[in-house]
């Protein structure tokens, strides 16, 4: 597999089988990815793999643990998202929980649904991801980088992962339980294994705007 067809087959997977990838290849893809660019090469990730008890004491505690109010980097998004982003958040949500039959009126599915994030879709390995709260933006898109790099890895190696967000929700919990050195701060989860591929919720395909949307080519012959 190549880097354009690993683009093309990642997506954001939430069901997986208890299968779980071996030691020694999820040290490979964590270790691998770190190849990923970082300005002034300061590499600001921080990764804690978690499987079998650890993975359980974390997940245990989420489910006790009343998350943070929202603000700051808690946001998984900006508060009154405008347009078009208002509009692709709202059609990407509906078009998940069409796939598992969810309609928007039972609020009590949808929250179950989200609550399945605290167990990482119950993959078999979770990752977190820290970084040093003095850290400005330009080590943030660095963190988006290591992440995008990891994912991309995984996909080659015939893995699933799905990024989330919603750890920061749950970051006080997050920092107590892996007893993260201060000033680390939690800045995203990733459920990490093998995709069930019987499962209906795994189905969704996420549209991307047309090019025009966002793009523009300024200076160039022939097109």
């Amino acid at each position: 597999m190549n880097v354009t067809q690993a683009m093309k087959e990642r997506r954001s997977v939430r069901s997986f089988l208890p299968k779980a990838p071996p030691a020694l290849e999820v040290h490979s893809l964590i270790a691998d990815a770190a190849q990923a660019a970082s300005g002034g090469n300061l590499q600001p990730w921080r990764v804690v793999a978690l499987a079998g008890d650890a993975l359980q004491e974390l997940t245990d505690a989420i489910a006790s643990a009343q998350p943070l109010p929202e603000g700051g980097n808690n946001y998984t998004y900006p508060p009154n998202l405008w347009e078009p982003y208002r509009t692709r958040r709202f059609k990407n949500g509906e078009d998940l929980y069409k796939t598992i039959e969810i309609p928007r009126e039972d609020k009590a599915a949808r929250l179950e649904q989200l609550a399945k994030n605290g167990r990482f879709f119950d993959a078999p390995v979770g990752l977190l991801v820290f970084a040093d709260e003095r850290m400005g933006y330009a080590q943030w898109v660095d963190l988006g980088i290591y992440l995008q790099s990891l994912m991309l890895l995984a996909t080659e190696r015939g893995l699933a992962t799905c990024a989330q967000g919603y750890w920061r929700r749950y970051g006080d919990t997050v920092e107590r339980v892996l007893k993260a050195p201060e000033p680390y701060k939690v800045a995203y989860g990733i459920a990490l294994g093998y995709e069930d591929l019987a499962a209906p919720i795994n189905t969704l395909r996420a549209e991307r705007a047309p090019f025009g949307d966002w793009a523009q080519m300024r200076g160039f012959d022939g097109i």
